[in-house]
């Protein structure tokens, strides 16, 4: 029985800080669903989650959920148990993903070049912290959340005074953060979509946020952010941003599709910022844009990551990837 046979459930919301941004993806994937036929119902991602799956007898989850709780490998742990087949990546990878830090260890040793980043207990004085960071990684530099998305809770810091206070309100909002040296150039996205034979490269999107950097607003704020697509990029430096892109998904095991973050440096490598296993799918998202420069309508994206479902069909009951 093919996937047109079987109720889709869209999960969407959740309780993350992303929810709004989550419901917007949501509920364009949903739309896209139903525009080709599939039997696909909305599912808030909330508490009481699991029950809702199971009063719409959802038999696969399409995940338009983002940030925590959605992102991070619960929810993929929970499908499991539920033996509900869905998009994205499992466990392993989206938690992997999620924690940036770790994610950095990892694609370090993998040949995938990152900017140099040190990490921000929360036993040390900030003060002390502070003059640690200032030598190690100099200005400007960035302080993020290590588990959020979406640019939520990331600051700037381009000279000194400031870093001591951010790095206590940083540890207050979010606990575990860590800062990162500001790679000073050009800001670029590459999504990843997974066929049969391999992953393969969209074409490269450079961003240009009015506002310092594309942080959460530019993000999500129409008019906030210009997007060039293909990238103004030498072709070495192109080629060479979708081979990493395609190499951090197989490093961190992603599954079906993600899309990668990099900063180009002033010697043209593109260094790794971090990897989104379930991109955004809003009007305002990178992904669609650039599978629309390759010439695949949202809705055919919608589907091809919709087919992925099943490629651990063996382990998670059997649904068939096939319209």
């Amino acid at each position: 029985m093919g996937l047109r046979n079987k109720i889709i459930a869209v999960l969407m919301g959740g309780i993350s800080s992303e929810r709004e941004v989550s419901l917007r993806s949501g509920t364009n994937c949903l739309y896209a669903l139903k525009t080709l036929g599939y039997q696909a119902v909305a599912v808030d991602a909330q508490a009481d989650v699991a029950r809702r799956l199971v009063e719409v007898n959802a038999q696969v989850a399409f995940l338009a959920v983002h940030g925590r709780y959605g992102e991070d490998g619960t929810i993929q742990g929970l499908l499991e148990i539920l033996g509900i087949p869905y998009t994205g990546s499992g466990v392993l990878a989206s938690a992997l993903a999620m924690n940036k830090v770790i994610c950095k260890k990892v694609l370090g040793q993998s040949g995938v070049p990152t900017p140099p980043y040190l990490e921000i207990d929360q036993r040390t004085p900030a003060e002390t912290l502070a003059v640690a960071v200032e030598r190690g990684l100099g200005y400007p530099l960035i302080l993020k959340p290590v588990q959020e998305g979406s640019s939520v809770g990331v600051v700037k810091i381009t000279e000194p005074g400031f870093l001591t206070e951010a790095i206590e309100q940083g540890r207050r909002e979010f606990g575990s953060i860590f800062a990162e040296h500001c790679v000073e150039g050009a800001e670029i996205t590459v999504g990843v979509l997974q066929k049969k034979d391999g992953p393969f490269a969209l074409p490269v999107l450079e961003l240009v946020p009015k506002n310092e950097f594309y942080d959460y607003e530019a993000k999500y704020t129409a008019g906030m952010t210009e997007f060039i697509i293909p990238a103004r990029l030498a072709p070495d430096v192109y080629a060479e941003a979708q081979r990493l892109a395609c190499r951090v998904f197989e490093a961190v095991g992603c599954r079906g599709y993600c899309r990668v973050d990099f900063m180009v440096d002033s010697c043209g490598v593109p260094q790794f910022i971090e990897v989104n296993t379930l991109p955004g799918m809003t009007d305002l998202s990178d992904l669609p844009a650039q599978a629309k420069c390759a010439g695949i309508s949202f809705e055919e994206l919608v589907e091809m990551i919709l087919l992925t479902a099943g490629l651990d069909a063996d382990r998670l009951g059997g649904v068939p990837a096939a319209a």
